[in-house]
């Protein structure tokens, strides 16, 4: 068996690294639970969007790449819903992790990859094989099943699957580096998001260096420090994806569900109900089908390796 190469272990250790952060996130947002959401929501924009400004001033060429993405009215256009995905995304999850609901937030990213699929079905006119077809039927059937069971949709669970699938529908559609992409959809939120803390604060809730409020130097530095907490990971996954295959991407990620869930169950208590088990598995064993099949259906296709 040959030796791996130096590339492909360099970028394994970025997935892991990329998913390992990204399945960690809730212990940073629990960590801020004595805020108000949208305000982490807010200063996570404004934050990140002053972190990866920062970073494309330092880079030749980056600021001219940006301002080129605004004078694209088709690009900018794609900019702007991928911005309000992504806030979506971010501002729901933030609010699920601190209000007790890790484990629903988790199932919505084990949800993802297999939505992202049928997108890519759908609106990029990818090929469905009878595998791929009978994974997305159960995980379906699974999440149907909680629905009915419950009462009620798994909305929380469907929304961050939902807005993260089309988010990284539309940043394939629009074909910006990592770096560019993240600075111009904040930038575009980051107005709203400013003028939100601004009038927070001038109304005396606000939380960024305030005890009273739920502040405090640390609070404080954890707001601060949202944005290259929000980057880093995605300059990781970006150093990852080009480096190894998608096939080990594709299991890889699950790391980060997983790590979510194991938080919510074993540090925060959360105890799923047995319809949300039930959606678990059938999620899992979606998983497990479209996985176990993607060597064969290879073979057949003569496409190479995918996920």
């Amino acid at each position: 068996m040959s030796e791996e190469k130096p590339s492909n272990k360099m970028g394994t250790i970025a997935a892991f690294a990329a998913y390992g952060m990204w399945g960690l996130f809730p212990l940073y947002w629990k960590a801020l639970s004595a805020v108000d959401p949208v305000q982490i929501l807010c200063h996570r924009i404004v934050w990140a969007a002053g972190f990866t400004l920062l970073l494309l001033s330092l880079k030749k060429g980056g600021m001219a790449s940006l301002w080129a993405v605004f004078k694209n009215a088709r690009r900018a256009f794609v900019v702007a819903l991928c911005s309000i995905l992504i806030t979506a995304n971010w501002g729901i999850y933030i609010w699920a992790v601190n209000t007790g609901r890790v484990s629903d937030s988790s199932l919505g990213y084990y949800i993802n990859p297999i939505i992202s699929v049928a997108l890519g079905a759908v609106f990029l006119g990818e090929k469905l094989d009878r595998y791929t077809v009978a994974a997305i039927s159960i995980a379906a059937a699974g999440i149907a099943y909680a629905a009915i069971a419950l009462g009620s949709v798994p909305w929380v669970s469907l929304s961050l699957a939902l807005t993260f699938a089309l988010y990284g529908l539309l940043k394939k559609m629009a074909g910006l580096d990592p770096l560019t992409g993240l600075a111009a959809e904040t930038l575009v939120a980051a107005p709203f998001a400013l003028a939100w803390l601004v009038a927070v604060h001038v109304s005396g809730d606000g939380s960024f260096g305030v005890p009273a409020n739920g502040g405090g130097a640390l609070v404080t530095l954890m707001l601060f420090a949202a944005g290259a907490i929000t980057a880093i990971p995605l300059f990781a996954f970006a150093y990852a994806a080009n480096r190894i295959s998608l096939q080990r991407m594709g299991f890889i990620q699950y790391l980060s569900p997983s790590c979510q869930l194991a938080l919510g169950v074993f540090v925060y208590g959360e105890r799923p109900s047995a319809a949300r088990l039930v959606a678990f598995a059938g999620v899992a064993l979606a998983v497990i089908v479209y996985a176990a099949s993607r060597g064969y259906a290879a073979e057949k296709t003569g496409d190479g390796p995918g996920l």
